[in-house]
């Protein structure tokens, strides 16, 4: 591994040789991380590399079967969760562990609580007033001191209870954070402020480790990092020597050139045709068209209307004024989603958990509940021909974790959007419109999700999507659009675009005054 940075001083926490295995499956081979205190380590790798098992055996939940750790010069063997947490790691999940019924000084102060009257079973009022106390100066110290710790969690922004639970970490003089995709809830803005707050921890001498798909973040507040690849360590070193390109090839581990698909397909007839589509408040003015075997790509700056745009074109918001043709063929702007739905147009949410899918269900029913007629026998459900169904686009898009009957919550999130893109497959919609297709995948399943984009093109397929990552944009879409402050610029050829042709337009406009219509 790769010497610390000269300025940090010697490691705090050191993993040597870590292994585990679940029965058959070797999930750790020997990794290695080294992170000093003051330093933001990025710790990355595609899903199931074995990130998140390391950081369990870390964290006191799995016991390794092999390695040494040690945390500020000791030996390091929590004996579980709670006794790692009163050792100094801390971790603060993708999926936050608030309780979101208790207050904010109560999650906090959740699993280290003060001692208890035990003939009542309640916290006496002298140690409510220190957890109260506490709460306030921890979320002082995150910038949020006038927030009342005596209110109901589950009532705060998603943002704030992210500051809660690093808060639950500062509460117990933490050493070690462990920041598990901290921002794939978030919006930009607040995904700045939580970065802003990364930073400020480490120059308080915290050690963190940043685990993130997201390469523009481990860019922006990562010292060091770790790849992990198949349960093994791949590489170690400084961010500020290594390139993102190397990273992405040391974390697939293959030549950068073969993440997106090869160019040359052919665009056919149109297939959606918008004329000044306008919603109740996004977009402001959109037109476009996109023909069958093209993706057409829709940048821009979050807020600046390109989820709404999509949801206008799908029937699930309302315009305000605008013309939408399908095949050719005018709809009305009242038309429901199932109606567009029936003539070809399938949407697939950029919240994926929220929306996009049903997660306690299974993934076949996920797969066939907009399209039931080829399942059902005499009006009623099949589950033989349920399952046969469902089956073959599970092996048409190589989905893995399980059969059709598992509930779709349990897949990973590269797995889980392959269902989402089989759905609209199913319902045969030929006009696909996806809204950030590749949010909160890791690069892996990215690959895969590329491919099956180019394929379904290449198919007759017509596609728009959006995406924030611009070269994810230009390496998938034959033209792209930017919106800016909720106005469509016109589509280019991708071969006339480039990252910083994009960027400038996202944040200046198409004629670079930066005015326009406010989002």
């Amino acid at each position: 591994m790769t010497e610390p940075l000269p300025s940090n001083p010697e490691p705090l926490l050191v993993m040597h040789g870590v292994r585990k295995r679940f029965g058959g499956v070797q999930a750790l081979r020997g990794v290695s991380l080294e992170v000093s205190p003051g330093e933001v380590h990025a710790l990355v790798g595609e899903n199931g590399a074995g990130k998140s098992t390391l950081m369990k055996v870390l964290s006191g939940v799995e016991r390794p079967d092999a390695g040494e750790m040690s945390l500020g010069g000791r030996p390091w063997r929590p004996s579980g969760p709670v006794d790692a947490r009163r050792g100094g790691i801390a971790m603060i999940h993708q999926e936050l562990a608030l309780a979101p019924h208790l207050s904010v000084a109560e999650n906090i102060a959740l699993g280290v609580e003060p001692s208890r009257l035990p003939w009542l079973g309640r916290i006496s009022p002298s140690d409510r007033r220190g957890m109260l106390a506490t709460a306030r100066r921890v979320m002082g110290r995150l910038g949020h001191g006038d927030l009342d710790p005596a209110r109901r969690t589950g009532d705060l922004p998603a943002a704030v209870r992210q500051l809660v639970e690093i808060g639950r970490a500062l509460a117990t003089d933490a050493s070690v954070v462990v920041m598990d995709e901290p921002t794939s809830s978030l919006g930009r803005r607040d995904a700045d402020l939580l970065l802003d707050i990364v930073g400020r921890l480490r120059d308080e001498g915290i050690a963190i480790v940043y685990i993130s798909h997201f390469l523009e973040e481990i860019r922006r507040v990562a010292d060091r990092f770790t790849v992990i690849r198949d349960g093994s360590t791949v590489t170690s070193g400084r961010m500020a020597d290594e390139r993102d390109e190397t990273l992405v090839e040391h974390m697939i581990g293959r030549p950068l050139d073969a993440v997106f698909p090869p160019g040359g397909r052919e665009a056919g007839e149109i297939r959606l045709e918008a004329r000044s589509i306008a919603g109740h408040r996004l977009p402001v003015e959109a037109s476009l068209d996109v023909r069958s075997g093209e993706i057409l790509g829709i940048a821009g700056l979050v807020g600046a209307g390109r989820t709404e745009l999509l949801r206008c074109l799908a029937g699930l918001d309302a315009t305000v004024r605008g013309d939408v043709s399908i095949h050719g063929r005018k709809i009305h702007r009242s038309t429901s989603i199932r109606k567009r739905m029936r003539a070809g147009v399938g949407f697939v949410s950029e919240d994926r958990k929220g929306e996009g899918l049903a997660l306690p269900m299974s993934v076949g029913e996920n797969l066939l509940l907009p399209r039931l007629g080829p399942v059902t026998s005499g009006g009623v459900l099949s589950s033989r021909r349920m399952d046969a169904t469902a089956g073959r686009w599970l092996s048409r898009l190589s989905v893995r974790g399980g059969g059709s009957g598992i509930p779709v919550e349990t897949l990973s999130g590269g797995n889980q959007q392959k269902i989402a893109i089989a759905r609209l497959l199913h319902q045969d919609a030929d006009v696909l419109l996806l809204d950030e297709p590749t949010r909160g995948i890791d690069i892996g399943s990215k690959v895969q999700v590329y491919a099956l984009l180019d394929e379904l093109a290449r198919a007759g397929r017509a596609i728009v999507m959006t995406s924030g990552h611009l070269p994810e944009l230009l390496g998938v879409c034959d033209r792209i659009a930017v919106m800016h402050r909720g106005v469509l610029g016109p589509a280019r050829p991708v071969e006339a675009c480039t990252e910083s042709s994009l960027m400038s337009e996202a944040v200046l406009g198409p004629d670079g005054s930066g005015e326009g219509e406010a989002a």
